[in-house]
């Protein structure tokens, strides 16, 4: 009898578990949702009947000013959608330029992503749908039909700060069939990510395929480590498990990073084929990256031929005692007085860092330190670290 009972019991278990899976399959909302129109504009769409308001917030809508922890910036945009009588809520956007675009929806006040496209990426904590509209600049953020390198997360021992790491490194098409040694690009994320942030929202692998098949940037070695130096690896990725990422992570910018840079060259350069030289070595990176950049460059100031500042942090808190940042001045000058072929600095118009490297700039011409300065339009949005990349890594290695 309890036999008989528990094979029942497995039995409704079973059924209702295919149950679920099969809506799964078959249950899901049959909505288009983002339509890309030929002309560019984009339709979404989401089924909320008992919702009484709907809105959609992303990068597509114009900005709007918000209050931060960093002061006033720049912020996505928020449209309402309009509900027909089958309970589809929905909203056609103006003509879009080429892009990667994210967003979100906002049902009666809680932020949810959109469950009818199932393309997302996370930038730290929040998690937002994504779609490209256009060829022109978003045809580089597109996988095309060339040939494609090989994406890997590796692990490396980092006795400076005393554990395994893991990194993501891409290298180019054709890596693996060659005896070709490679030069590198050392890329760096920003506050906040970590070493997953530019190969999934910066589009790297996309952007450096297609780049290279067109002739336009020799084939090289991208190295994306993680600067959250408490960290091993991304959250969920590591020893600590799943837990919810945070934006300003301790020891990030008190020159431990900088002090520990050289165990992961020694990885790369000890595990891949590559030229071993500083006129093969670039070193690039968005915010807190490019921060990183300006102090790793100097402080081994005669280890890197191409330093890449992509809206950069400058100078370090007045509580960072590291000896990295002993003599910021003079160590530059050492990395000037060694010479470089170029060091590169990129910034929007509406970033708050403009001033900082207004600031920084006037240093630089005062010291007589050659660079280059490309000033876009925007903020301090991914938007822009996309398009410096692919402006950036043509110059290199040439």
């Amino acid at each position: 009898m309890k036999r008989n009972l528990l094979l029942s019991f497995l039995t409704i278990f079973l059924i209702g578990m295919n149950a679920q899976a099969q809506e799964a399959l078959f249950g899901a909302q049959q909505i288009t949702s983002p339509e890309i129109h030929e002309n560019s504009t984009v339709t979404f769409r989401i089924f909320a009947p008992s919702a009484s308001t709907v809105h959609v917030t992303g990068d597509f809508l114009s900005t709007v000013k918000m209050e931060t922890p960093m002061g006033e910036m720049d912020g996505p945009g928020k449209a309402e959608l309009t509900k027909d009588d089958k309970g589809i809520w929905s909203f056609t956007s103006e003509m879009l330029s080429p892009e990667l675009y994210s967003y979100s929806f906002i049902v009666d006040g809680l932020k949810t992503t959109d469950p009818n496209n199932p393309f997302l990426i996370r930038d730290v904590a929040s998690v937002t749908n994504v779609f490209i509209v256009g060829e022109g600049q978003a045809a580089l953020y597109r996988v095309k039909d060339v040939p494609h390198g090989t994406v890997a997360r590796r692990w490396y021992d980092s006795p400076g700060l005393g554990m395994d790491r893991r990194l993501t490194i891409y290298t180019p098409p054709g890596y693996e069939q060659s005896n070709e040694e490679f030069p590198v690009l050392y890329l760096l994320h920003g506050a906040g990510g970590d070493e997953e942030a530019w190969i999934a929202l910066g589009r790297t692998a996309q952007i450096m395929d297609n780049l290279i098949a067109q002739g336009k940037a020799k084939p090289m070695i991208v190295v994306m480590p993680n600067g959250n130096v408490i960290q091993d690896a991304a959250p969920g990725e590591g020893n600590e498990g799943m837990y919810k990422p945070a934006f300003m992570i301790p020891k990030t910018m008190d020159g431990t990073y900088e002090g520990s840079f050289k165990d992961i060259i020694k990885f790369v350069e000890t595990n891949y084929q590559v030229k071993a030289d500083k006129a093969h070595r670039a070193i690039a990176g968005l915010s807190m990256g490019g921060y990183h950049t300006m102090h790793i460059s100097r402080y081994y100031p005669n280890t890197f031929d191409y330093m890449g500042l992509f809206s950069a942090a400058i100078m370090p808190r007045e509580d960072a005692t590291s000896n990295v940042y002993s003599d910021i001045d003079g160590t530059l000058k050492t990395q000037m007085d060694n010479g470089y072929k170029l060091y590169w600095i990129a910034i929007g118009k509406t970033d708050f860092l403009y001033d900082a490297n207004k600031e920084n700039r006037a240093k630089l011409d005062d010291m007589g330190m050659p660079y280059e300065y490309v000033e876009s339009e925007g903020g301090h949005i991914w938007r822009n670290w996309r398009v410096y990349l692919t402006q950036f890594a043509p110059q290199l290695f040439q």
